[in-house]
């Protein structure tokens, strides 16, 4: 049965309540989105309030937004409590940033975000036991949302031909880059250097090690350089990665691995890179290389999925599965400066057009309508 589609708007604006979920693991993909479409929301519409349920220990800095705990127990928690909590709030809309429903009625228009659909494409690249969620809960989710938003028209398409949805349902919306990923000078990035021991020249991967990332076809392409610097990788082990934990074993110290890196360091160290490589199979979005370009780092990244859509031609575009071109990318970029000078200027420039005040301002204009507001 779907979410009514409307009901009036509140005479001193909406009160919108959020799924804060996402901001479990706030250095991932939804986690970065959860916080930052909030911060920019709430400055957008200062009239209108968030109840955001959050995960324990969760809190966030914004006089218009309340928090309230998740409750604590994993499927009658979130799936019957929850539920109930949010109706009794009598509040005007449902806001979705990690892309579901619970499965217990959420008595609001929803409006839900979704960010891909890997798990659609190939469910080899993820843990198992996820069975209940991909094939109940996200698809009632989707059927019950009164809109839904697409991070980039390639999750749209996505969303139409694996769920057979109304494209007039879902609304693109890119996400934004953080004002904080500029580029930065050399002393201002010193610090960042020297606590990680990083070299002058270095190829960066930023990304959890997973199969979707791709990390092997990179650690071959690198492998085969003639000029072949440091590779560094700052991302945490995810799973199913024990063929890149073997493969790294064999390639000793000339692989550097940092572990997930705070989101406060990557600024510095996109701007000390030599470069940034992202081979991913496949991305909904793809932040990683946004945000590199945005600190006038040259990129290098597959020319699958969202990712065309969302560097244009301001980075260079590989076949994630050729090895050999991603060498011949990776050395171009190394050995030709005026190639990778223009790399940067275009990266700044393309990465310019991603705000996250632009993603706010359109965001509320669906929250608005599913709102009747």
């Amino acid at each position: 049965m779907s979410e009514p589609a409307s009901r009036p708007a509140a005479p001193h604006g909406l009160h919108v309540v959020v799924d804060g979920s996402g901001l479990a693991r706030p250095w991932a993909g939804v986690g970065t989105y959860t916080d930052q479409i909030l911060h920019a929301m709430a400055v957008a519409r200062p009239h209108n309030r968030f109840t955001v349920y959050v995960p324990a220990g969760v809190t966030i800095g914004h006089r218009a937004i309340a928090t309230r705990p998740l409750p604590a127990a994993r499927f009658v928690g979130r799936h019957l409590q929850f539920p109930s909590r949010v109706n009794r709030l009598k509040a005007d809309v449902y806001f979705g940033p990690a892309g579901q429903l619970p499965l217990g009625s959420v008595d609001l228009p929803s409006v839900l975000t979704v960010h891909d659909l890997a798990i659609y494409i190939e469910p080899r690249w993820f843990p198992g036991g996820q069975a209940l969620s991909t094939r109940f809960i996200v698809p009632r989710s989707l059927e019950r949302a009164a809109a839904l938003i697409a991070v980039s028209a390639n999750t749209a398409e996505d969303l139409s031909d694996r769920f057979g949805i109304d494209p007039r349902r879902i609304e693109v919306v890119h996400s934004g880059v953080n004002a904080a990923f500029r580029p930065l000078e050399r002393e201002q990035a010193q610090e960042v250097r020297q606590r990680y021991q990083l070299p002058e020249r270095f190829i960066l991967f930023v990304g959890t090690i997973e199969p979707r990332k791709n990390l092997l076809t990179l650690l071959e392409a690198w492998v085969q350089m003639s000029d072949r610097p440091p590779l560094v990788i700052a991302g945490g082990w995810g799973w199913r990665f024990e063929e890149v934990e073997t493969r790294l074993q064999r390639l000793g110290d000339r692989v550097r691995l940092l572990g997930g890196v705070p989101p406060a360091d990557l600024p510095a160290l996109y701007s000390l890179a030599t470069c940034l490589a992202h081979p991913a199979w496949y991305e909904g979005f793809g932040l990683t290389p946004l945000e590199a370009m945005a600190c006038g780092t040259p990129v290098v990244c597959s020319d699958t999925s969202s990712l065309p859509e969302v560097v244009g031609d301001a980075a260079l575009l590989v076949d994630p599965g050729d090895v050999d071109a991603w060498r011949v990318g990776l050395e171009r970029v190394l050995s030709d400066l005026d190639f990778a000078a223009d790399l940067r200027r275009k990266g700044i420039l393309r990465a310019a057009e991603f705000s996250w005040d632009s993603s706010a301002e359109k965001t509320w204009k669906v929250i608005e309508r599913a709102a009747g507001a």
